[in-house]
């Protein structure tokens, strides 16, 4: 008996922290109106051209001198990801860059960070979508140094946007999928915290 009510307690408590966090992921849009920076900063996976289209759009808008896509496929090309992105040739010849290591968004961190002391940048504006940018955060915030400044801007996901999201199963497992991610990312920090502080993917 009291195994069943531990269980239901741990249950209770993870349905509150996932609406908790998909509450969070939907009034992350639309974005606020970000401050100048140095550099953006697009994290590629589903739907990428939203993404990269959001991105250029603030280069465009002279939010920053350059942009960033990273995790960029290594069977895609310049003009594929220009088409993605709808830059116009002359933008994106000058002014974005492809990132091709990342693989997942640990690889992300470490690119964006490596761009922006490449770069020698000292702001960032980071782009991806609503559901990933709290787990995209923790993980660049775990190495970013404390004299690069981020600000977020998240992209909507369409199937998040309904305020019956939670109807659409599909809409669910991405959303709980996240949450799990995120959740495994603060027990790892948490687990560090506790000892010497090794990075992820450090030996």
């Amino acid at each position: 008996m009291r195994s069943v009510t531990t269980f239901m307690v741990l249950v209770a408590i993870w349905l509150a922290g996932f609406f908790a966090f998909a509450s969070r992921v939907q009034q992350s849009t639309p974005p606020i109106e970000p401050a100048f920076a140095d550099g953006v900063v697009a994290l590629t996976g589903p739907r990428s051209d939203l993404r990269l289209g959001a991105a250029v759009g603030l280069l465009e808008d002279g939010k920053a001198q350059r942009v960033l896509i990273s995790g960029v496929s290594r069977i895609a090309n310049r003009e594929d990801i220009r088409a993605a992105s709808g830059a116009t040739r002359r933008l994106y010849d000058c002014c974005v860059d492809l990132g091709f290591r990342a693989a997942d968004t640990v690889g992300n961190a470490r690119e964006t960070i490596e761009w922006a002391a490449a770069m020698r940048y000292k702001s960032l504006i980071i782009v991806t979508a609503d559901y990933h940018m709290p787990r995209a955060m923790l993980e660049l915030r775990a190495v970013t140094p404390k004299d690069l400044a981020l600000q977020t801007y998240a992209v909507p996901t369409p199937a998040l946007q309904s305020a019956r999201w939670w109807r659409r199963p599909s809409a669910v497992r991405l959303m709980a999928l996240e949450y799990s991610k995120y959740l495994a990312i603060l027990v790892r920090e948490a687990v560090l915290s506790l000892g010497p502080r090794t990075r992820p993917g450090e030996a």
